[in-house]
């Protein structure tokens, strides 16, 4: 019988997922890996190399999902209303809070001045987004006036803080909103979009 190659990789992804989640980068270990995954640890390393290119790759696979799942144009090419979009990514970090584990082992784990892996397409991609931004605010109606007072990627930098920084520190969350940040998520939510709503008034 033929074997799997993508099947077993999407297994050790998720397992790695889970994993690096949990430990981080360091703490994390292949033989976890393989158990949970079902899959002999050998197999890791034709497939991804080390431990920290498995890492890598659960990052970048986990930054395409999110962009998959939360696009700034639909598929007819309109794009999204830019506050709306906030709320979006706020949902998919609520029912996704591993992604953000994940940005903050890999920021602790490194040097922060030096380039993280895949640092250039990824930040190639964000150029994308800030592109679409500032397409989305212009025929959303958005003034010169306002795009130049907050350029479009202080906006997509302000929206992925707002709606992520919540399930990043969520200790500060609790003890500045309150119950509210944890017990009504779409309360919270609802902030978020009317906040990102005056940013680009």
């Amino acid at each position: 019988m033929a074997w799997d190659t993508a099947k077993t990789k999407r297994l050790l992804l998720d397992a790695a997922t889970d994993e690096f989640a949990a430990y981080g980068p360091e703490g994390a270990r292949i033989d976890r890996i393989a158990a949970s995954a079902g899959v002999n640890k050998e197999r890791i390393y034709p497939y991804f190399g080390g431990k920290q290119q498995l890492f890598t790759a659960v990052v970048q696979r986990e930054l395409e999902q999110l962009a998959a799942a939360v696009p700034l144009e639909e598929a007819d090419g309109q794009t999204v209303d830019v506050p709306e979009y906030a709320g979006r990514v706020f949902d998919y970090h609520l029912t996704h809070p591993h992604l953000l584990r994940l940005l903050q082992w890999e920021a602790l784990h490194g040097d922060a001045a030096a380039p993280v892996a895949g640092e250039q397409r990824r930040a190639a991609y964000y150029t994308e987004k800030v592109a679409a931004v500032s397409r989305a605010h212009r025929e959303a109606g958005g003034s010169a006036q306002a795009e130049a007072q907050l350029p479009p990627r202080e906006l997509l930098y302000a929206i992925v803080a707002l709606a992520g920084w919540q399930f990043v520190a969520p200790q500060l969350a609790r003890m500045i909103l309150g119950a509210t940040g944890d017990e009504d998520p779409a309360a919270r939510r609802a902030v978020i979009v009317d906040m990102v709503r005056r940013l680009t008034l």
